[in-house]
């Protein structure tokens, strides 16, 4: 993990148990995900394809100050992540929120990417879809 380029990082706290072998973290535009000890998975998602954001707190997280955001994402291999039992969870799901908004900002990403019509953008205005080469002149 680069600590000159992550913005917020956890990890999953059990409330009953004080190690956890799943941490989260956010460089530049990515969200990471890594799990386990022994034999590890990391994943990655782009922050721009989150579409929603729900924030869901047990009697037991609000005692101990956690909870567990639901993150929808704009991809076929996993459509929903967790971030289970994080510190901080409304300032975290505010964060990242912004962030996926301002991305999407700087990247030109319109709602037709994610909720099914189709997207053919033509920035250098060539009349071409820039990234399967349509005609669009049609």
């Amino acid at each position: 993990m680069g600590e000159n380029t992550c913005v917020w990082k956890d990890r999953k706290h059990h409330l009953w148990f004080p190690f956890s072998f799943t941490k989260y973290w956010i460089e530049e535009e990515s969200l990471y995900i890594e799990k386990g000890l022994l034999s590890t998975k990391l994943d990655e998602t782009l922050l721009y394809r989150v579409t929603d954001i729900t924030l869901q707190r047990s009697l037991a997280q609000k005692f101990f100050g956690t909870g567990t955001l639901i993150l929808q994402v704009r991809v076929d291999a996993t459509p929903e992540l967790l971030l289970e039992n994080i510190k901080k969870p409304y300032e975290t799901r505010k964060m990242i929120s912004k962030m996926v908004e301002e991305i999407r900002n700087t990247r030109q990403v319109v709602g037709k990417e994610f909720y099914g019509g189709a997207h053919h953008p033509d920035a250098d205005g060539d009349g071409d879809c820039d990234h399967c080469g349509k005609d669009l002149t049609d």
